[in-house]
């Protein structure tokens, strides 16, 4: 059976102990729900554009973001037209099928099933990646032919992924050590990170191999209680520097065969994406104070939390501040709005006519 070798540096020991005080502090933040959508939905979107652009997609964020939001679509050309968007068919449909692929994750049952973890999940993961991408006949299928990896920057071969005929062997056995009892007794972040290098590794597929095993790693994760509330996405530490990123990936092979390096650099940058999180849910908190003060969670609208995070950044605003946050929005709306901020206590009301400003409740 499949025995990923690695070491329990103290480093890694470094990284996951942030990454658990910061899952402590995300997990039990009363945030309003309209921010919780929205941290959600930026996650999406980042994890969408980053996942996709460090496979050569050549859509900015903003772009990618615009084809995201679009729901119920599949085709690109489709897309186009309701965006407006001058691209390649093929970089429109990259996003659509993994919006489409996050979209399924998020709706899988977040208790373990030894169902979830299986072939048929991983082969229809690259189904949704790779709808109208690559011919039909190796969408969800393994490859039948031997395929090699080359440097984005210099062209050489870097990788050469094994021989098609082992696929059903090594991919059985990747799934067997997946699904072990001794397995589970493995911290979930480390199951993630070895099932991201191990997919990766195998190769099982014609193309996609590396969209499929981030998504596959990222459905470990949420299934083992480390969704971080999806408010997070590692896809943009990756891109940041690529390079590091296939070197991470190669160091096991030029190792021969210790994970360590990749564990503690996936460790890492997942740290680093939850310090993030975490920092964004504590600033809220500690603004509204809101299992204090205002006990139950508040609905609050697009515009309301624009108002908000004005009011964070410089403290106290005046109706002409506001009315600058939303330049498209009439005066009497505005007013309207920050009246109920003040009839749920969110927000409190300084000075009479000319003299009035708005500051958070305390």
């Amino acid at each position: 059976m499949y025995s990923p070798k690695f070491r329990i540096t103290n480093n890694l020991l470094t990284y996951i102990t942030r990454i658990e005080a910061g899952k402590a502090i995300i997990d039990n933040s009363p945030l309003i729900p309209a921010w919780e959508a929205r941290f959600k939905n930026e996650a999406i979107s980042k994890t969408v554009h980053f996942g996709t652009k460090i496979e050569g997609n050549e859509l900015t964020e903003e772009q990618s973001n615009k084809i995201v939001q679009l729901e119920g679509l599949t085709s690109s050309k489709d897309a186009a037209l309701k965006t407006n968007l001058v691209a390649r068919d093929r970089d429109i449909q990259e996003v659509l099928n993994y919006r489409n692929v996050l979209v399924w994750i998020d709706q899988q049952d977040r208790k373990r099933s030894a169902n979830l973890f299986s072939e048929k999940t991983l082969q229809y993961l690259h189904n949704l990646s790779m709808q109208r991408l690559i011919e039909g006949r190796y969408i969800g299928a393994y490859r039948d032919k031997q395929v090699i990896v080359k440097s984005m920057g210099t062209g050489k071969v870097v990788f050469r992924p094994p021989v098609f005929v082992e696929l059903p062997y090594l991919i059985k056995d990747f799934f067997v050590w997946l699904n072990s009892p001794a397995t589970r007794e493995l911290h979930p972040i480390l199951q993630a990170a070895i099932t991201h290098y191990q997919l990766v590794y195998i190769h099982p597929f014609i193309e996609g191999n590396g969209r499929t095993a981030r998504a596959m790693a990222t459905l470990v994760l949420y299934s083992l209680g480390y969704d971080f509330k999806r408010f997070f996405s590692i896809e943009q530490y990756f891109d940041n520097d690529v390079d590091s990123y296939y070197q991470a990936l190669l160091s096991v092979q030029q190792s021969n065969g210790d994970l360590s390096y990749w564990l503690e650099y996936f460790c890492y940058g997942l740290a680093i994406e939850i310090d993030k999180v975490k920092g964004k849910v504590q600033k809220l908190s500690k603004d509204l104070k809101m299992k204090k003060e205002l006990g139950e969670q508040v609905a609050l609208s697009e515009r309301q939390i624009i108002l908000l995070e004005l009011l964070q950044n410089q403290g106290e605003m005046t109706s002409q501040d506001a009315q600058q946050a939303l330049p498209n929005v009439s005066v009497d709306t505005i007013l309207r709005d920050l009246k109920d901020l003040i009839a749920k206590n969110v927000v409190q009301k300084r000075g009479v006519t000319k003299g009035v400003s708005y500051a958070l409740s305390v």
